[in-house]
């Protein structure tokens, strides 16, 4: 079956079959700064996102076969974006990250990083799609047969392509003491990215802000208010990113210098 689950615009449960959209679920929260600023949406409900997934899906193909990879910077500074600098940059080899119709994959390219990642949300499920397994490369694709979501498992795989400098986005705090151990273990040097924190557990944020690299504060009042308390770094942006450290912080700085030869 052609499904996919994403959580998307206030951590919305949105089911993608076969091209339409069949199924939204109430989101966690009903406004979000950023689809106000660049879709100009005001309140979240289900009709609002509903429409929003069903634009994308006929903008880039979301989800389907019809998938376009636009790989210009959507946002100033994201998760995408700061990955896709330290990869130019030589500073990362290899990032791991979750893709609609790929699953868990691994991405060296800066320009495919962004055209997989840069205008998708939290996956939760997804089903192959041909051209976008093509794309990145069947042999990069943690399962290309069923597109297991598994940072884990594609970080051991990136290990084992040889890579040592790897970014990987992570959205189950509860994987971070795994991912520490495994990277210590293989004497390389893991960058975690905190990424889909709107709603997260006390518990989850304190393991998020206290073992990852560079955390988005999505709407997560738990990650501002111990990322705040503590005087963690953070960007200015509407919605905070935070680098609990210190490769974190030049990772985000990076980006920002980036940003400002552009303008």
């Amino acid at each position: 079956m052609d499904e996919h689950v994403i959580e998307a615009l206030g951590k919305s449960k949105i089911i993608v079959r076969n091209g339409e959209v069949i199924s939204v679920e109430e989101p966690v929260i009903d406004y979000c700064p950023l689809f106000d600023k660049y879709r100009g949406i005001k309140k979240l409900t289900k009709e609002s996102i509903k429409d929003n997934i069903e634009f994308r899906i006929k903008d880039f193909g979301m989800c389907t076969e019809n998938r376009k990879f636009p790989s210009q910077d959507f946002l100033s500074i994201g998760a995408s974006e700061i990955m896709s600098t330290l990869i130019k940059k030589g500073i990362l080899d290899a990032t791991v990250i979750v893709g609609d119709g790929c699953g868990t994959v691994i991405i060296t390219d800066p320009d495919k990083l962004e055209g997989i990642a840069g205008r998708i949300s939290g996956i939760i499920k997804t089903s192959p799609i041909e051209s976008i397994i093509l794309f990145v490369g069947k042999s990069n694709v943690l399962n290309p047969e069923i597109c297991e979501i598994d940072q884990i498992k594609g970080l051991k795989m990136a290990i084992l392509k040889g890579y040592k400098n790897i970014a990987i986005t992570v959205s189950n705090a509860k994987d971070i003491p795994e991912i520490r151990k495994i990277e210590k273990n293989n004497s390389c040097n893991v960058l975690i990215f905190g990424v889909h924190t709107t709603g997260i557990s006390k518990e989850d944020a304190e393991l998020f802000m206290e073992y990852g690299d560079i955390v988005t504060a999505c709407m997560s009042e738990e990650i501002k208010e111990i990322g705040d308390k503590k005087g963690i770094y953070k960007t200015k942006t509407k919605i905070p990113i935070y680098a609990p450290s210190e490769k974190g912080k030049k990772s985000i700085d990076l980006r920002l210098k980036e940003i400002e030869k552009k303008n």
